[in-house]
């Protein structure tokens, strides 16, 4: 009992050294527990969010998760309690064989702040595992005259567990003729063998059966047993020897299946049966007999599968060579294979961002992963790069982990995408390397305004336009994507002529298009000054303007407006006096008339459309003046009547007319005295008649005269003070000076007391005309006489 107490102090002190040893490993950067094999699965092995500085419910908040490579998880994290615990049950003799020391590595990764830490954990062995021997049953053979201290080797029991654990001793049955002895081999291993103590005599005992007990040192010990059968030999006094007792040899991994390594050599002098050998592997493990094949009789080792360094770096094995006596000699053979570069090096991603935003800042963290090569030395070293000219750079973490980082800031109106390309190589020779490819996009923020061609606009509209009619289609372009790129238009909000500019124009804020709300008139709107606006849906949204100036076409929607002559405002008729001394060339008077359009129609020509005689006078084309074509003639009518028309250069042409009245006279009393000059008659019979008429006539004329003569004077006199009136304002600008009369006295008179009296030799023809309403716009005319209306005077 107090051998058992002063054990489990022992091992209470090294658990003690562990925990201390781990707490130093923990402060240094890595974690490190100790646990015994087969604990039940969610056994605890140590407080890891106390190590990591974290309280056990921020383990799932910050994302705290195991991360390893290419094994299967043996431990997790228990989110409530904060603790790492098993997985399941683990084996030690499966993870680690027969290492001293078993130490399963992992790594913990913190989502949040996307770091690593190193943990270690000890798999502490305990006596879970029986020593066995490979048989049951063994035979051994002796010669009969074998001298006393001869030893014959007998098979080793091999123990699973370590140290204290494993094989300590072996045991044999008691007997007379033989003892036990272990040998130590240089790789720990306890090797039994036996003793001839006594002399043997096949003819009393031809088989000894025997008990070979192997003990570990656990606690509880654990033993097996295996029956040894010593078969006596008749004599052979020679034993076979191999050439060395150990052999080794060094082979690439890469050799084919069926490569001869070597030849083993052991000779004996006897003869015969006794001197002929048999070669065999001796306690071979299954490992050895499913990789390599020995030649029983030539001794040739081969082997019957690949090798492969990362799996086993080494074979030790133990040769027998064997007479027919029974004699046998044995020799170690080591098997070391060479590394090769034969493992591709491998990247195993562990975060990933799918996206970036355009505006992080440099050394933004984009992936982080780990890279391996199964190789060793110069085949295992890996260098990581990254192709391009790209922003961004690898940056090594802890063990082999890297980070993805940004080195500046991003553009994604110049990349959206990046395929990043991460090569991993290591330094064999020739190079293996692998390629990864990463995708990255890079999430727009709203950074541009929208971007209208052109840094202003002009259009143009007719005037007369319909209301609703598209006018004119503005676009703008936005490099962003999504809202950021989706543009609406509007109109700045102004005023034109005292009207707001939106009772004019709209604009549709989709397409841009802008359309015509009313009917324009370019005598009254010739151009507007607009201002566009673009705005994109981001936040917050960006704008931009552009200036469209909007200019009104004239269209020829306005006839020609006569401003002189006109209608007198007392309601008169106008006449224009023309001198009979008046010579080529003599202005008359001047038509003047304006157009409200403007250019092409608002160029006015005019022309004589009508002339009571023609070739009397003629108009300006480009003046409208009125002037005498050819010289004045007695015989030319004292009224003249002239039609002008007044034409624009619109298309279609458009034209007033005014009609103008030329009394052809020195002055007004020169017109009442071409009223009496009438042409007396030539026939003898109607001389009598015509005397009286005359007479009448003279008479009545001379009455008529008085009263003109009186009725001028103050109707000139009035008419001298309102020209010298108009003379001081200024007159008419542009209007020559005419002999137009516009006394209402002097045409009422003419209205009531003018007549024409047409005599002719044949006094039954003779006739008077009395005056009519329309001879005040008529005057006098020739064509008169002709008029058979009027009273008519008989011969009788």
């Amino acid at each position: 009992m107090a051998d058992a107490r002063r054990g489990w102090g022992c091992r209470e002190l090294l658990l003690l050294l562990l925990f201390l040893g781990m707490q130093r490993g923990a402060r240094a950067g890595q974690i490190r527990y100790s646990v015994q094999e087969e604990l039940d699965k969610g056994s605890f092995v140590g407080n890891i969010a106390k190590d990591l500085g974290l309280e056990p419910q921020e383990l799932a908040e910050r994302g705290v998760r195991i991360v390893s490579r290419g094994r299967t998880q043996l431990f997790a994290l228990n989110p409530g309690s904060g603790s790492l615990v098993t997985a399941g049950r683990i084996d030690r003799e499966e993870l680690c064989a027969q290492s001293a020391r078993c130490l399963v590595s992992f790594n913990i990764l913190v989502e949040n702040k996307i770091k690593i830490y190193g943990v270690e954990v000890e798999i502490i062995d305990i006596n879970d595992n029986f020593p066995r021997f490979r048989d049951e049953e063994v035979k051994v053979k002796v010669n009969e005259n074998a001298a006393t201290g001869t030893r014959l080797v007998l098979p080793f029991a091999r123990d699973a567990d370590v140290g204290v654990n494993s094989l300590q001793s072996y045991q044999l049955s008691s007997n007379m003729h033989f003892s036990l002895d272990e040998k130590s081999g240089s790789d720990g291993q306890k090797y039994p063998e036996l003793v001839l103590e006594q002399p043997l005599d096949r003819e009393k005992v031809a088989v000894h059966n025997l008990l070979l007990t192997a003990l570990d040192g656990g606690d509880p010990i654990l033993s097996s047993t295996t029956h040894i059968r010593v078969m006596v030999l008749d004599a052979n006094d020679n034993a076979p020897q191999f050439t060395r007792s150990e052999y080794r040899v060094s082979v690439p991994e890469n050799i084919p299946v069926g490569t001869r390594l070597l030849t083993l050599t052991a000779t004996d002098p006897d003869e015969g049966i006794n001197g002929k050998l048999t070669y065999s592997f001796r306690n071979e493990e299954d490992k050895i007999s499913q990789t390599f094949q020995l030649d029983s009789n030539l001794g040739e080792i081969s082997t019957v599968q690949s090798l492969d360094y990362e799996e086993s770096r080494f074979y030790l094995m133990e040769v027998v060579a064997q007479d027919g006596g029974a004699l046998l000699a044995s020799a170690k053979v080591v098997v070391t294979v060479q590394d090769v570069n034969d493992n591709v090096p491998e990247m195993i991603l562990t975060f990933l961002a799918s996206s970036v935003s355009e505006d992080c800042l440099p050394g933004t963290v984009i992936a982080l992963f780990s890279v391996h090569d199964g190789d060793s030395g110069e085949n295992g070293e890996i260098a990581c790069s990254i192709s391009g000219n790209l922003p961004f750079k690898l940056e090594k973490s802890v063990d082999n982990y890297y980070h993805l980082l940004t080195t500046r800031t991003l553009d994604r109106e110049e990349i959206s995408d990046y395929n990043i390309t991460i090569t991993v190589i290591d330094r064999g020779n020739p190079p293996l390397s692998t390629e990864n490819h990463i995708s990255l996009k890079v999430a727009d923020i709203n950074d541009n305004p929208p971007i209208f061609p052109h840094t202003s606009y002009s259009t143009y509209i007719p005037e007369n336009n319909p209301r609703g009619i598209s006018i004119f289609s503005v676009t703008a372009n936005d490099p962003d994507s999504g809202n950021n790129a989706q543009v609406t238009y509007s109109l700045a909000k102004d005023m034109f002529q005292g009207t707001p500019l939106s009772s004019f124009v709209s604009i549709n804020s989709d397409t841009g298009v802008l359309y015509a709300l009313s009917s324009f008139d370019y005598e009254q709107v010739r151009d507007l000054q607009l201002w566009v606006t673009a705005s994109d849906s981001g936040d917050p949204p960006l704008s931009s303007n552009v200036s469209l100036r909007l200019f009104v076409l004239d269209q020829n929607d306005n006839t020609p407006e006569i401003l002189y002559p006109t209608l007198p405002t007392d309601g008169s008729t106008g006449v224009e006096l023309a001198p009979r001394s008046a010579e080529l060339g003599y202005l008359v008077t001047k038509v003047v008339a304006v157009d409200r359009d403007s250019g092409q129609n608002a160029w006015l020509s005019y022309r004589l459309l009508k002339a009571s005689e023609p070739g009397l006078f003629m108009v300006g084309l480009h003046t409208g003046e009125v002037r005498t074509a050819r010289a004045l003639l007695d015989r030319d009518a004292l009224k003249q009547s002239l039609v002008v028309v007044v034409q624009d250069h619109g298309q279609p042409p458009l034209s007033a007319t005014v009609t103008l009245t030329v009394a052809v006279a020195n002055s007004i009393p020169d017109v009442l005295a071409d009223l009496g000059n009438l042409e007396p008659s030539v026939d003898p019979d109607d001389s009598s008649l015509t005397l009286y008429l005359v007479v009448a006539v003279a008479s009545v004329s001379c009455v008529f005269l008085a009263f003109v003569i009186i009725l001028l004077a103050l109707r000139l006199r009035r008419w001298h003070t309102s020209r010298l009136l108009q003379a001081s304002g200024g007159g008419l600008a542009g209007v020559p000076a005419s002999h137009f009369v516009g006394m209402d006295g002097v045409q009422a008179f003419l209205q009531t007391y003018s007549h024409e009296v047409c005599l002719t030799a044949d006094s039954g023809k003779s006739h008077l005309i009395f005056p009519q309403p329309n001879y005040a716009d008529t005057l006098i005319s020739q064509e008169s006489c002709a008029k058979s209306e009027p009273l008519l005077i008989s011969e009788k």
